[in-house]
Protein backbone atom coordinates (compact mmCIF):
# COMPACT_ATOMS: atom_id res chain seq x y z
CA UNK A 1 0.00 0.00 0.00
CA UNK A 2 1.44 3.38 -1.03
CA UNK A 3 1.95 6.06 1.58
CA UNK A 4 -0.44 8.96 1.45
CA UNK A 5 0.91 12.41 0.76
CA UNK A 6 1.03 14.34 4.09
CA UNK A 7 -0.09 17.50 2.26
CA UNK A 8 -3.43 15.78 1.56
CA UNK A 9 -4.26 15.19 5.26
CA UNK A 10 -7.14 17.29 6.56
CA UNK A 11 -7.53 18.97 9.93
CA UNK A 12 -9.91 21.36 11.63
CA UNK A 13 -8.68 24.93 11.22
CA UNK A 14 -11.15 26.66 13.54
CA UNK A 15 -14.49 26.39 15.28
CA UNK A 16 -16.83 29.40 15.15
CA UNK A 17 -19.74 29.64 17.62
CA UNK A 18 -22.37 32.28 16.95
CA UNK A 19 -25.62 33.40 18.45
CA UNK A 20 -27.90 35.90 16.71
CA UNK A 21 -29.73 38.31 18.99
CA UNK A 22 -30.62 41.94 19.60
CA UNK A 23 -30.83 44.13 22.71
CA UNK A 24 -31.57 42.15 25.91
CA UNK A 25 -31.16 38.74 24.30
CA UNK A 26 -27.71 39.81 23.12
CA UNK A 27 -26.43 40.08 26.71
CA UNK A 28 -27.72 36.56 27.40
CA UNK A 29 -26.05 35.28 24.23
CA UNK A 30 -22.70 36.79 25.19
CA UNK A 31 -22.98 35.21 28.65
CA UNK A 32 -23.76 31.82 27.10
CA UNK A 33 -20.76 31.95 24.75
CA UNK A 34 -18.52 32.95 27.68
CA UNK A 35 -19.69 29.94 29.70
CA UNK A 36 -19.18 27.50 26.82
CA UNK A 37 -15.74 28.79 25.78
CA UNK A 38 -14.41 29.67 29.26
CA UNK A 39 -14.18 33.49 28.92
CA UNK A 40 -12.72 33.93 25.46
CA UNK A 41 -13.05 37.20 23.57
CA UNK A 42 -16.61 37.52 22.26
CA UNK A 43 -17.17 39.69 19.18
CA UNK A 44 -20.41 41.58 18.63
CA UNK A 45 -21.55 41.37 15.01
CA UNK A 46 -23.23 44.34 13.31
CA UNK A 47 -26.03 44.04 10.76
CA UNK A 48 -25.27 45.02 7.17
CA UNK A 49 -28.84 44.95 5.84
CA UNK A 50 -32.13 46.41 6.97
CA UNK A 51 -34.57 43.72 8.16
CA UNK A 52 -37.64 45.36 9.75
CA UNK A 53 -39.16 42.00 10.73
CA UNK A 54 -36.25 41.42 13.12
CA UNK A 55 -35.85 45.10 14.07
CA UNK A 56 -32.46 45.37 12.34
CA UNK A 57 -30.90 48.26 10.50
CA UNK A 58 -27.35 48.67 9.18
CA UNK A 59 -24.84 49.26 11.97
CA UNK A 60 -27.06 47.86 14.73
CA UNK A 61 -25.60 44.96 16.73
CA UNK A 62 -27.23 41.73 15.56
CA UNK A 63 -25.38 38.93 17.34
CA UNK A 64 -22.25 37.59 18.98
CA UNK A 65 -19.56 35.17 17.88
CA UNK A 66 -16.34 33.60 19.09
CA UNK A 67 -13.60 31.80 17.14
CA UNK A 68 -11.62 28.95 18.69
CA UNK A 69 -8.35 27.84 17.09
CA UNK A 70 -6.89 25.72 19.93
CA UNK A 71 -6.91 22.12 18.58
CA UNK A 72 -7.31 20.49 22.00
CA UNK A 73 -10.24 22.74 22.96
CA UNK A 74 -11.88 22.14 19.56
CA UNK A 75 -11.77 18.35 20.02
CA UNK A 76 -13.15 18.60 23.55
CA UNK A 77 -16.01 20.92 22.53
CA UNK A 78 -16.94 18.94 19.41
CA UNK A 79 -17.32 15.73 21.42
CA UNK A 80 -19.72 17.52 23.78
CA UNK A 81 -21.66 19.16 20.93
CA UNK A 82 -22.04 15.87 19.03
CA UNK A 83 -23.33 14.23 22.23
CA UNK A 84 -26.00 16.96 22.38
CA UNK A 85 -27.26 16.00 18.90
CA UNK A 86 -27.10 12.21 19.48
CA UNK A 87 -23.83 11.76 17.52
CA UNK A 88 -25.55 12.21 14.16
CA UNK A 89 -25.13 14.74 11.38
CA UNK A 90 -27.21 15.25 8.24
CA UNK A 91 -25.51 15.35 4.84
CA UNK A 92 -27.18 18.74 4.26
CA UNK A 93 -25.12 20.23 7.11
CA UNK A 94 -21.83 19.49 5.35
CA UNK A 95 -20.46 21.62 2.51
CA UNK A 96 -17.06 22.05 0.91
CA UNK A 97 -14.43 22.97 3.55
CA UNK A 98 -16.85 23.15 6.51
CA UNK A 99 -19.87 21.80 8.33
CA UNK A 100 -22.54 23.57 10.34
CA UNK A 101 -24.44 22.37 13.36
CA UNK A 102 -27.26 23.96 15.34
CA UNK A 103 -27.84 23.33 19.04
CA UNK A 104 -31.45 24.21 19.94
CA UNK A 105 -30.96 24.47 23.71
CA UNK A 106 -27.62 24.76 25.47
CA UNK A 107 -28.84 22.57 28.36
CA UNK A 108 -28.65 19.55 26.02
CA UNK A 109 -24.84 19.80 26.10
CA UNK A 110 -23.28 17.47 28.70
CA UNK A 111 -21.65 19.39 31.54
CA UNK A 112 -23.75 22.57 31.20
CA UNK A 113 -26.41 23.38 33.76
CA UNK A 114 -29.45 25.63 33.34
CA UNK A 115 -28.73 29.27 34.25
CA UNK A 116 -31.68 31.53 35.15
CA UNK A 117 -29.89 34.65 33.84
CA UNK A 118 -29.52 33.10 30.38
CA UNK A 119 -32.80 31.21 30.09
CA UNK A 120 -33.28 28.87 27.14
CA UNK A 121 -31.01 29.76 24.21
CA UNK A 122 -29.52 27.97 21.25
CA UNK A 123 -26.54 28.69 19.05
CA UNK A 124 -24.84 27.59 15.85
CA UNK A 125 -21.36 26.28 15.26
CA UNK A 126 -19.25 26.02 12.14
CA UNK A 127 -16.16 23.84 11.89
CA UNK A 128 -13.78 24.92 9.11
CA UNK A 129 -11.47 22.30 7.61
CA UNK A 130 -8.17 22.82 5.79
CA UNK A 131 -5.19 21.07 4.32
CA UNK A 132 -1.53 21.95 4.76
CA UNK A 133 -0.47 24.93 2.67
CA UNK A 134 -3.56 27.09 3.16
CA UNK A 135 -1.42 29.78 4.82
CA UNK A 136 0.19 30.55 1.44
CA UNK A 137 -3.18 31.84 0.26
CA UNK A 138 -3.89 33.84 3.44
CA UNK A 139 -0.59 35.61 4.16
CA UNK A 140 0.07 39.20 3.09
CA UNK A 141 3.65 38.98 1.83
CA UNK A 142 4.51 36.60 -1.04
CA UNK A 143 0.92 35.38 -1.33
CA UNK A 144 0.77 32.08 -3.17
CA UNK A 145 -1.86 30.09 -4.96
CA UNK A 146 -4.06 27.52 -3.26
CA UNK A 147 -5.49 25.30 -5.99
CA UNK A 148 -9.08 24.11 -6.05
CA UNK A 149 -7.94 20.49 -5.64
CA UNK A 150 -6.72 21.40 -2.12
CA UNK A 151 -10.32 22.08 -1.02
CA UNK A 152 -11.75 19.55 1.45
CA UNK A 153 -14.66 17.71 -0.14
CA UNK A 154 -17.94 16.74 1.49
CA UNK A 155 -17.01 13.03 1.38
CA UNK A 156 -13.66 13.65 3.10
CA UNK A 157 -15.38 15.57 5.91
CA UNK A 158 -17.89 12.72 6.32
CA UNK A 159 -15.04 10.20 6.54
CA UNK A 160 -13.09 12.38 9.02
CA UNK A 161 -16.12 12.78 11.32
CA UNK A 162 -16.99 9.08 11.33
CA UNK A 163 -13.36 8.02 11.91
CA UNK A 164 -12.44 10.57 14.62
CA UNK A 165 -15.76 11.21 16.39
CA UNK A 166 -17.86 8.12 15.63
CA UNK A 167 -20.61 10.19 13.98
CA UNK A 168 -23.41 8.53 12.07
CA UNK A 169 -24.66 10.23 8.90
CA UNK A 170 -28.39 10.65 8.19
Amino acid sequence: MAEQNPMRNIEIEKLVLNCGATEEKLQRSVKLLEIITKNRKIYKVKATKRLPAFGLSPGKIAGAKVTIRNKQQIKELLKRFFAAVDNSVSKKQITENNFDLGIHEYIEIPGLEYDRDIGILGFELTAVFKRKGKRTKMRKIKRGKYPKKQAVTKEEILEYLTKNYGIEIK
